[in-house]
């Protein structure tokens, strides 16, 4: 059920025109069946190492981090949106931080890396957000973007989603204190600014054909993975229900997690539904491209990254 990879310029002259202005890739593209799915980052996001393994020893962590090579302290987290082709409806999942906090001044790149693709904004159809976080819903508060996107862009969020950020509980996370007001304010903004054009849903949504939204919980109540099927191939992005440490410590949990132990049933799940039907899987928070397959070992997962294909 694995997909086909290629180099993104194939994919441009399908879903826009136009040549890269960056010399870092920032942009990877599959074909999963007829459907084209395009990953782009949107750069990263530092934040505590502590964040990563709350409920696991600071040796435990360091561990980890020594044997990536990487700081004990401050880890660059992946930011990665998606952009999906199905037919004459044009997709884009997440919108990455944008520009509301100054701490994340190495993000917020996606719609500038949309348009170096020769992406106009006015051509997607819809947008699905996984989860009201600000890392998500942020790029489409940036100022000019709504009046760039289509009046009618249908943006699928889920309705307990909505429901949990009109009062949300910050009682179970550890983050460092400026997070929560920023978290707060970027989804009141979303939700102000895009009342007209949010599509609740409960469980399952199909988007377009052979892309679907469904719901997950556990990262926070409303979270939803996107699922893209076509032709027996499939590709999940999974949003923030994995963080690069799961794959080797699925047990971990995560500071911005708000149902830590849902969380961990959650990611579980996917990595076994993963592994067992050998789609591919791709996610916000995993290395660019973040795209490969899970494998099972003795003691729990292991992420395959697909062969690049330059």
């Amino acid at each position: 059920m694995s997909a086909t990879t290629r180099n993104v310029q194939p994919v441009t002259t399908e879903i826009g025109k136009g040549s890269p202005v960056e010399l870092v890739p920032s942009r990877y593209a599959v074909r999963v069946g007829d459907i084209d799915v395009v990953l782009i980052s949107d750069g990263v996001l530092p934040l505590p190492t502590s964040t990563m393994s709350t409920n696991v020893s600071e040796a435990d962590r360091n561990q980890w981090f020594d044997g990536r090579f990487l700081q004990r302290d401050t880890f660059d987290w992946a930011l990665n949106v998606a952009l999906v082709r199905s037919g004459d409806r044009l997709v884009l999942i997440d919108s990455g931080v944008g520009d509301g906090f100054q701490y994340f001044s190495r993000a917020g790149k996606s719609v500038m890396r949309l348009e170096s693709a020769g992406i106009d904004l006015a051509a997607i159809t819809d947008i699905v957000v996984t989860h009201m976080h600000m890392d998500h819903v942020g790029g489409l508060n940036v100022d000019g973007v709504k009046n760039n996107l289509r009046p009618d862009v249908r943006i699928h969020v889920s309705a307990a989603e909505v429901a949990f950020w009109k009062n949300p509980d910050f009682s179970r996370t550890v983050m460092p204190e400026a997070v929560p007001p920023a978290l707060r304010k970027a989804a009141a903004t979303f939700v102000e600014l895009y009342r007209e054009n949010i599509v609740q849903f409960d469980q399952k949504v199909e988007v377009a054909v052979g892309v679907s939204a469904r719901v997950t919980g556990g990262h926070t109540p409303g979270h939803c993975v996107v699922d893209v099927a076509s032709k027996g191939e499939k590709l999940t992005f999974v949003g923030d229900a994995v963080f690069e440490v799961n794959f080797d410590n699925p047990d971990w949990q995560n500071g911005f997690e708000h149902d830590p132990e849902a969380a961990v049933d959650v990611r579980i799940a996917l990595f076994n539904e993963a592994a067992e039907t050998g789609a591919l899987l791709a996610a916000a928070h995993v290395a660019f491209p973040s795209i490969g397959h899970v494998a099972k070992t003795r003691d729990g997962f292991r992420f395959v990254p697909v062969q690049w294909d330059y």
